[in-house]
């Protein structure tokens, strides 16, 4: 190994980066789009092993799945990382990243036994606007009687219609441009200016779409984690999320924190204190 190639590899490992093995990166699980390419990263060990589909971020403007960190804590209880890219909203709009999601789950399901994963052991997460496509693909596949094993929502929007007035009430200076706005990034998202078709733009998203399941419906455990001092997305969404999933499936467990003093994907949410939780979320339930 070169001195070039070890200082990288050490690099990657600091970062807690795991390197995916040979070709297991930039797989193609759909033709819609350049875009729809994966990557997954697995633990040591012959597996097959337990899964995460993890979603970056990035307004749904932007963001790549390299970006997005794979936690060591993770991969070191047996459970395989997964990364995917999905199209923008300058490319679709929704729900045309929902139906990435859903294309990958399904190419991983299928292609399971070659890239090392158990196809029924799988949940689904995401950071910020990959929190919203994480937990929007999840009620699909819940309504189909299929969902994933957990759901991980870390400072998601999780209402288009109640943002702004979520934000108001915190009494701060607003590090965005408010969502009822026609450029801001969830009316790019969904192709008309929140503000204008305020409960439609609510009726699509998760907390909408909670509101409107038929009784009886089985949700599966979920983990949400926001930082208190969000300015970007107001922790009143997650409180959302959380009274909205309770109500739908009071059986459901829900691991909700809110992490003082932090703001939206501060340096908190990689850090030991929040991905160690994490890790235990997963292999509670991702356990045979």
């Amino acid at each position: 190994m070169t001195r070039r190639a070890a200082l990288a590899l050490l690099a990657g490992l600091v970062a807690g980066q795991a390197l995916a093995r040979p070709g297991l990166v930039d797989l193609a699980y759909s033709q819609a789009s350049p875009r729809n390419r994966l990557d997954v990263h697995l633990p040591e060990g012959g597996g097959p092993f337990p899964w995460l589909l993890d979603l970056h971020g990035g307004g749904f403007l932007a963001g790549d799945k390299r970006s997005l960190p794979v936690p060591a804590q993770v991969l070191a209880r047996g459970i395989a990382v997964v990364r995917m890219n999905y199209r923008l909203s300058n490319q679709a709009l929704w729900p045309a990243q929902e139906q990435d999601v859903l294309a990958a789950l399904d190419f991983l399901r299928r292609r399971a036994s070659e890239l090392g994963l158990i196809p029924d052991r799988m949940a689904l997460g995401g950071r910020s606007a990959g929190a919203f496509l994480a937990v929007s693909a999840a009620l699909t596949l819940a309504e189909a009687g299929r969902a994933p094993r957990a759901v991980v929502d870390f400072y998601g929007p999780m209402d288009f219609g109640s943002m702004d007035a979520d934000m108001a009430r915190l009494g701060r200076k607003v590090r965005r441009a408010p969502a009822d706005s026609p450029r801001s990034v969830e009316s790019l998202l969904v192709g008309y200016p929140v503000g204008e078709r305020r409960a439609e733009a609510t009726a699509l998203s998760p907390v909408g779409r909670l509101g409107a399941m038929p009784p009886g419906l089985r949700l599966p455990p979920l983990m949400i984690r926001h930082g208190a001092g969000d300015s970007i997305v107001s922790a009143g969404q997650a409180e959302r999320l959380r009274r909205a999933w309770q109500a739908a499936d009071p059986q459901a467990e829900i691991d909700f924190a809110l992490l003082a003093h932090e703001g939206h994907g501060t340096a908190a949410f990689g850090r030991d204190a929040a991905l160690r939780p994490l890790a235990d979320f997963l292999a509670r339930h991702l356990a045979a």
